[in-house]
């Protein structure tokens, strides 16, 4: 039987501490807001509740993305690790709500931030009123990803053989991951009247449009790269890489930060809970980099792919229909397990 290898540990130093903060920080508003010791451990859970729920929500993020980072140089993977997180905490679960509030309710951001502290049910019906175009963005942006994925012709290492086989070789074909999503949004506006079809749409193509520049940004850069050893092409790699993962992580919070409000309406805890989450999540991503994790479980990515593909189709029917968080998580840490037990399976 293998020993756990404890070096993995110390990259988690930072989020024991932070979690520490958190937890004192929580018991405080607790504390604060209830005046009862029950209370403050009410507010304790709520907050540990979340922590826990980002973390299992994100995992297959962190897959992604340490399989991403593989390709940049190490200055740029402790950038997104530390640039990253200050972008995943105070740009998408601080700053990135408040802009939704302003742009909807076109009101100044200390308004906004009085509405998100103070009347957290207006906040919500302001947030579940931006959720359509914020899943057309973000569905498509995540299906995109997971079919590029699936339609790599070089892919060789294949978990689900009857249906990554057909699909890799379908990969010769030139940006057919985009004509396959063009039709499933196009498909699904139909269920949906025509004013949201609009919308709906537009934040789809969008998602398109940027998705489509990153990439060929990437590719530009990297031909730069191979002929030329030069720094500031790295740079400029390093840099397409790092707003590719962003846009991914933004694409992935959002469902995080809305399913949140399922649980309290008290944005502080919100941000607590979810940040301890994130930071987390970014830890997460550079062990698996380190400990080179994915070259030792197989499927591991793979599972992880399609749990960004199961994500995205949900996105798209949560337009329609309401699909508890927890069907989500469960369903993504499922696939996510069977691709790691296929994977032990093989080594052994």
């Amino acid at each position: 039987m293998k020993k756990i290898d404890k070096s993995i540990f110390q990259g988690f130093y930072w989020p024991f501490v932070i979690t520490i903060v958190g937890i004192f920080l929580s018991i405080c508003i607790g504390w604060k807001t209830t005046g009862t010791i029950f209370g403050a451990g009410k507010t304790l859970l709520i907050c540990s509740f979340l922590a826990i729920m980002e973390i299992s929500l994100s995992f297959d993020n962190a897959i992604l993305n340490s399989k991403k980072l593989k390709g940049i140089s190490p200055v740029w993977q402790e950038r997104f690790l530390t640039w990253g997180i200050i972008i995943a905490v105070f740009g998408m679960r601080i700053i990135f709500p408040i802009a939704i509030i302003c742009i909807i309710a076109q009101i100044t951001p200390i308004k906004a931030i009085e509405i998100a502290i103070f009347y957290p049910q207006e906040y919500l019906e302001i947030i579940n009123k931006a959720y359509l175009p914020l899943a057309g963005f973000g569905g498509t942006f995540l299906m995109l990803v997971s079919l590029s994925f699936f339609f790599d012709s070089k892919k060789k290492i294949h978990w689900i053989k009857s249906i990554e086989i057909p699909m890799s070789r379908l990969g010769k074909i030139k940006y057919l991951e985009i004509a396959c999503v063009l039709i499933a949004t196009l498909s699904f506006s139909y269920t949906l009247t025509q004013k949201k079809q609009m919308i709906f749409v537009y934040s789809s193509l969008c998602s398109i449009l940027i998705f489509l520049a990153i990439a060929f940004l990437e590719r530009l850069l990297l031909l730069f790269n191979n002929s030329s050893e030069n720094i500031s092409n790295k740079t400029k790699q390093g840099l397409a890489t790092f707003i590719y993962l962003e846009v991914l992580d933004a694409s992935l919070s959002f469902d995080g930060v809305v399913s949140a409000f399922a649980l309290t309406r008290n944005l502080p805890i919100i941000v607590i809970g979810l940040s301890i989450g994130a930071i987390y999540v970014r830890s997460m991503t550079m062990t698996l980099l380190r400990k080179n994790v994915l070259n030792e479980y197989r499927y591991l990515e793979h599972g992880a792919f399609y749990a960004i593909a199961l994500l995205s189709v949900i996105m798209f029917l949560q337009t329609i229909i309401h699909i508890p968080e927890v069907i989500t998580g469960i369903c993504s840490s499922i696939l996510i397990i069977l691709s790691l037990r296929s994977s032990i399976i093989h080594t052994s």
